[in-house]
């Protein structure tokens, strides 16, 4: 037989096929020695592997206006009086807030609540209310009160004052002036004596004398007058000499008449041969004083 007529069986068999070949990876072509690269060939591959630069304004993101608002208040930033303000404010709506909530809660009781509730509430607003004007009335009746006796302590303290002056004056501690008379005695011949004067005094101060000064001596209700030796007159201890000037304080229509009545002082002196001169005034003063005596014994009934 022919090769052509050869049977299958009697066909070369093929090679069998390598198993590990087809499970290894393929060999990869070894490196060969690193070379040092040259700064040339550096810089186009580093040229190359930078990114393209951009501009900063773009390459942040854009806030909105609320997102701003909230990067500024937050966190917050606070000074220490700010914290004040911000703690007062915190207490002052607190408080209006409390009282609000009363105020409704009190209406709201007055809402709810019922009629014979509502007239005895009234009602006892009205007892407190008629309370309140008769206390009022009671603190005006004692103002009023106290106005009065202020007032007539006031008064009281005046006429007090006016009737010490009044008592000065007639006590001769203190100096005095008004309508009067002044009597001029002049005694060239020595033959006026005491109570020739002692007379004037007597009939002025019947007249309405308030206040007699002579010579310069403050005649009181205790005065006395006597002749001392070599002439003269005494007068409380003190010697005056002529002229005799009498100053007095009255009603000068009372106390010329007075002197000039006959018999009377005037007529007597001038028998004696002394000279009297009488003239009104409408101002005389009375400046001389007595020092006051304080009593030895007596005291005053009130004490």
């Amino acid at each position: 037989m022919s090769n052509q007529e050869e049977t299958p069986e009697q066909a070369p068999k093929a090679a069998p096929e390598n198993r590990l070949s087809k499970k290894l990876p393929e060999e990869v072509p070894a490196e060969g020695p690193k070379t040092p690269k040259t700064e040339a060939s550096q810089t186009p591959r580093t040229e190359a592997s930078e990114p393209p630069e951009t501009d900063p304004e773009q390459a942040e993101p854009t806030l909105s206006g609320r997102q701003r608002l909230v990067n500024g208040l937050w966190p917050p930033r606070l000074s220490r009086a700010q914290f004040i303000v911000a703690l007062l404010l915190f207490g002052l709506g607190f408080g209006l807030a409390v009282q609000v909530a009363s105020n409704s809660d009190g209406d709201g009781a007055l809402r709810g609540a019922r009629q014979e509730d509502l007239v005895r509430i009234l009602d006892e607003l009205d007892d407190r209310t008629q309370r309140l004007e008769e206390e009022k009335q009671g603190l005006e009746d004692q103002r009023t009160e106290l106005e009065n006796s202020s007032d007539q302590a006031e008064e009281a303290r005046k006429q007090t004052v006016e009737k010490e002056k009044q008592l000065g004056i007639l006590a001769g501690t203190v100096a005095a002036q008004g309508p009067g008379i002044t009597l001029t005695i002049d005694d060239t011949k020595g033959a006026v004596e005491a109570d020739m004067l002692l007379d004037a005094i007597q009939e002025l101060r019947a007249a309405g004398s308030e206040a007699i000064q002579v010579n310069g001596v403050r005649v009181v209700a205790s005065t006395y007058l006597t002749d001392p030796s070599g002439g003269g007159v005494s007068v409380d201890g003190n010697k005056i000499s002529a002229p005799y000037r009498f100053k007095v304080i009255g009603k000068p229509q009372d106390l010329e008449p007075a002197l000039n009545i006959p018999g009377g002082v005037v007529q007597t002196l001038e028998k004696e041969q002394a000279t009297v001169t009488v003239e009104r005034s409408d101002k005389i003063i009375v400046d001389a004083l007595r020092p006051a005596k304080q009593p030895d014994y007596a005291r005053s009934s009130s004490q």
